[in-house]
């Protein structure tokens, strides 16, 4: 009786490991113990792959935002520059004369400095 086991036993044994690549094509590979007890873990390794390609887009699409944030930045910053650059020329005291000469307004500058006005408490 033992020998008729034994010959089962590697009856069944020799036909889990028959024919790779048929069983693979033929559909048949799924239905096999080993490879059932091993979906949990493809599904996990599925969802891990999900997770990093969701990743990966919103980190492009993130370093998208920040390139056109950093663009807009640069013209902001080019455009306050000239902006300051006008305003500086603009309040030159030989700039306001001319401008307030211009616009006929009876204003003129004073010869004398100013002084400084001292009140005492009493």
């Amino acid at each position: 009786m033992l020998k008729g086991f034994d010959m089962e036993e590697k009856a069944k044994n020799t036909k889990k490991t028959k024919g790779g690549v048929k069983t693979f094509i033929g559909g048949t590979i799924l239905t096999d113990e080993r490879v059932t007890k091993q979906i949990p873990f493809l599904f996990f390794l599925a969802f891990l792959a999900m997770l990093l390609i969701a990743n990966r887009n919103w980190s492009e699409r993130t370093i998208r935002q920040i390139e056109v944030l950093q663009d807009t930045l640069d013209e902001l910053r080019s455009e306050s520059i000239t902006m300051s650059a006008k305003l500086m020329d603009a309040s030159r005291p030989s700039e306001v004369a001319k401008k307030v000469e211009a616009a006929h307004i009876d204003l003129r500058e004073p010869v004398r400095p100013p002084k400084k006005l001292v009140v005492t408490k009493k």
